[in-house]
This record gives C-alpha cells, sequence and structure tokens, in this order.
C-alpha cells in the first residue's frame, strides 16, 4: 500500500493544501497524520477540517492536547504558550470534538506510529543515536513512524544490532530509505513549521509493501501562512520563523 505520512501542521492551511496537492498527485492510498493539527499558526479549523476529511489516521500531538487543556504549558516556549492560548480563544468547537477523539498513538499495516517516540509519545524529541537507541528498545514494530521534532530524518540499527549501533541521518527531497532489514524511527518532518533549514512542507511517502520510504519537500505560499499570523497578533516570530525553516 502506498501510504503519505504528515506531520506537525500547525495551522499552517496554504502548506497542508500544498502536500495535500502533491499527495493527490502521487495518488497514495492513505493519508496517516501523526499529530499537532493544531498550534503556532493562525487557522486551525480549516485544518483540523481538512484533516477530518482528507486523513484516514490522525494521532493527536501536545499542541493539540494543550490546545484541550489536558497538558500543563509551563514546559512550552513563550511564542508557543501565546498560540495555544489564542487557539483556545478562537478554534471552533467542531476542532475540539476532532481532537478529543484523537490518540497520541497508532498502529497500521505493521508499523508503530507516535506522535513523539515510542518512549514518550506525545512530548520526547528524538534528535539524537542515544534517544533514538531508547526508543528502539521498546518500540512494538521494527518500524515506528515519529514526528514532533519537525526535521526529516531517520534513525537505523542493524538486525541483530544492540545499543550503540545506531546511526541516522536528516533527509534531504527525493532521498528514499529501504526499510526492509533492521529496527528504523522515521520522522517525515513538518508540513506547517519545518525546522530543519528547508521552508518548504514536508511529507513522505511510504511503501508498505516495498518497504521503502521517500522524503518530499513542497514549496507553497509562505506569505499566505505569515499574513494572517500577522493579523492574528501572535507572535511575530511564529511567521518570520517560516521564511527560514528554522
Amino acid at each position: 500500500m502506498l501510504v503519505a505520512v504528515i506531520a506537525d501542521v500547525h495551522s499552517n492551511l496554504p502548506a497542508l493544501e500544498a502536500v495535500l496537492g502533491a499527495v493527490e498527485d502521487a495518488e497514495v492510498e492513505e493519508v496517516w497524520c501523526l499529530g499537532d493539527v493544531v498550534g503556532y499558526g493562525a487557522e486551525p479549523d480549516a485544518c483540523a477540517d481538512l484533516a477530518r476529511e482528507r486523513c484516514d489516521l490522525c494521532l493527536v500531538g501536545n499542541h493539540d492536547l494543550a490546545v484541550l487543556g489536558g497538558l500543563d504549558i509551563s514546559a512550552f516556549s513563550e511564542a508557543a504558550a501565546e498560540a495555544v492560548a489564542w487557539t483556545r480563544d478562537n478554534v471552533a468547537e467542531r476542532t475540539l470534538g476532532f481532537l478529543r477523539e484523537l490518540e497520541p498513538t497508532g498502529r497500521r499495516e505493521g508499523l508503530a506510529l507516535f506522535h513523539a517516540s515510542p518512549l514518550d509519545p506525545v512530548w520526547e524529541y528524538v534528535l539524537s543515536t542515544e534517544q533514538a537507541d531508547t526508543s528502539m528498545d521498546v518500540q512494538p514494530e521494527r518500524i515506528a513512524l515519529i514526528g514532533h521534532s519537525h526535521v526529516s530524518l531517520f534513525f537505523t540499527r542493524p538486525g541483530h544490532g544492540k545499543q550503540g549501533d545506531t546511526r541516522g541521518a536528516q533527509m534531504s527531497d527525493g532521498a528514499l530509505l529501504d526499510l526492509g532489514h533492521g529496527t528504523w524511527l522515521v520522522n517525515p518532518g513538518s508540513v506547517g513549521q519545518p525546522r530543519d533549514g528547508d521552508p518548504r512542507a514536508a511529507w513522505l511517502e511510504l511503501d508498505t509493501g516495498e518497504e521503502t520510504a521517500r522524503f518530499h519537500r513542497v514549496p507553497y505560499e509562505i506569505d499566505r501562512a505569515a499574513g494572517p499570523i500577522a493579523a492574528a497578533g501572535l507572535p511575530r516570530r511564529l511567521a518570520a520563523r517560516l521564511y527560514t525553516g528554522q
């Protein structure tokens, strides 16, 4: 089965529309979202509506939970906390209802899905081989898909490997992984707020039959996302960072 994997939309409607357009062109059979549909951006309802309509599976992320009041935001950055407060004040009840139905973990086609990590599905950022090692020790499937860090990357350990044998790398547009052997953690990157130096929206094309994963980047009209952020009175940094992918 050919699957589009997306994550960390963060209320960025033009980025989500661009990715879903590319997904449609790729003729995938399902779309899986790894969470954080809302937060940071200024169009939460439109993004939640699209996620509900187009995603066959959707997880809940830490920003989604924060908007629902189910997560302490004391650990959030000042800008992130302001965005949570703004979203709580402006989001529609239908969006809250959709988010309440979601879980931070899932399984499909012999793969494990987590918003953040197998060790901590809501909050842990997996950005080092040491963190990946710990997660691989507890993940329930050989291949796990993760989001949350906003970086397109992978970590892998050989089939009979152990802690210390793990390697990983950041991935660029068009890069292909052969997932046929070993243990894997794969992050598609962020649709709505990339943090890997590439401002283009990210998504992953996963072939569950061939056991391959190809990374994609899609340009979108950043002005159309930055403008509503400024108009809403959200922190200016949340708009500026979209242009640099940081």
